[in-house]
């Protein structure tokens, strides 16, 4: 998720078993762990542009890092914050592993897929239950954790903790609902669907998108939730053969290496774009949420060498038609 939601509740847990006076010191020591595992960032290379794709979520945001990740933020903070204001090393370390224990969980939480079981699986975990940015989670969370700093009262930081624990799970029951509504759309068009995929669109639990897989072709939709389920129909896509669509690209090429590895990163749900018979999509997220779109990709080229990588791409514009069109499916 973004950097104000993994602060906040890096610092939610530690606020709320602490005893001290000093709950916004606290907070920041949780804040600022609650961050560190997303520095696997500046894992990346200039020669092979999707290694990031590899190593981010990976090994910092697995459940088996946690009291490594938590005891290096420790060894760091206490020595810039908590000397200062006569805060252990022990309850440093303890501060710090909580806040660093919430990253990886609520990444899982989003679309985007993080190693949480690494190194025993490289199953990339993503519970679809919130989106990447949510204001509406991550605002009161940020009120909560400052009162609870300047009014040196737990309590508030436990309500921050109820608060996530209600909109978390409000995003589980609207995930199922979405999931059902998929269910019916694809049996109302005669399809057997193989794989269905929903997940919340840009900063709300109300509009989502669907995607579901045939023997063939992926189909994808908005769906908007409420008493009576609105359905914003979509586009459709073949799946992709990478013999047909490259019968240049040898096995053994370093660009056919990347496909798999971007397949992977995508858990599958990739397409060739229309627009360019050369680039991979990453379907999973668009602008809207009824479109392929295709956020970031990869290009191959038929002129590279076998130890080429390819071509990372991203395309992150919005229109001002996508955004009157996006406002409808939410308000209209």
């Amino acid at each position: 998720m973004d950097p104000l939601t993994q602060g906040a509740l890096g610092a939610v847990l530690p606020q709320s078993i602490s005893n001290k006076k000093s709950l916004g010191i606290i907070g920041i020591i949780g804040f600022l762990s609650g961050l560190a595992p997303d520095l696997d960032i500046f894992i990346k290379s200039e020669n092979d542009p999707i290694l990031f794709l590899e190593f981010h979520r990976q090994f910092t945001h697995s459940l088996v890092f946690i009291p490594f990740g938590g005891l290096i933020c420790a060894l760091v903070l206490y020595f810039i914050i908590s000397k200062k204001f006569k805060i252990s090393f022990k309850e440093t370390w303890i501060y710090s592993t909580l806040g660093y224990a919430t990253h990886g969980l609520i990444d899982a939480c989003t679309s985007y897929g993080t190693l949480l079981f690494w190194p025993f699986s490289q199953t990339r975990i993503a519970w679809n239950n919130i989106s990447i940015i949510d204001p509406i989670f991550t605002i009161p969370l940020l009120i909560l954790i400052v009162t609870a700093g300047i009014k040196q009262k737990k309590i508030f930081a436990v309500m921050a903790i109820l608060w996530a624990m209600f909109y978390l799970s409000l995003g589980v029951y609207q995930k199922n609902e979405a999931i059902k509504v998929s269910i019916k759309i694809a049996k109302e068009r005669g399809h057997d669907a193989i794989r269905i995929n929903v997940k919340p669109s840009i900063g709300n639990l109300l509009l989502w998108k669907s995607i579901y897989e045939t023997q063939d072709k992926f189909y994808i939709d908005a769906i908007r939730l409420g008493w009576s389920p609105k359905i914003f129909n979509g586009e459709s896509i073949d799946k992709m053969n990478t013999k047909s669509s490259f019968p240049w690209l040898t096995i053994k090429s370093q660009q056919a290496k990347d496909v798999e590895r971007f397949k992977w990163f995508s858990d599958g749900y990739i397409a060739i774009n229309p627009k360019n018979k050369n680039q991979i999509l990453d379907i999973r997220y668009s602008t809207l949420p009824n479109e392929m779109g295709g956020l970031w990709g990869i290009e191959l080229s038929k002129e590279k060498t076998n130890n080429s990588h390819v071509k990372y791409i991203k395309n992150r514009t919005i229109s001002k038609n996508q955004q009157r069109k996006l406002k409808e499916m939410l308000f209209y």
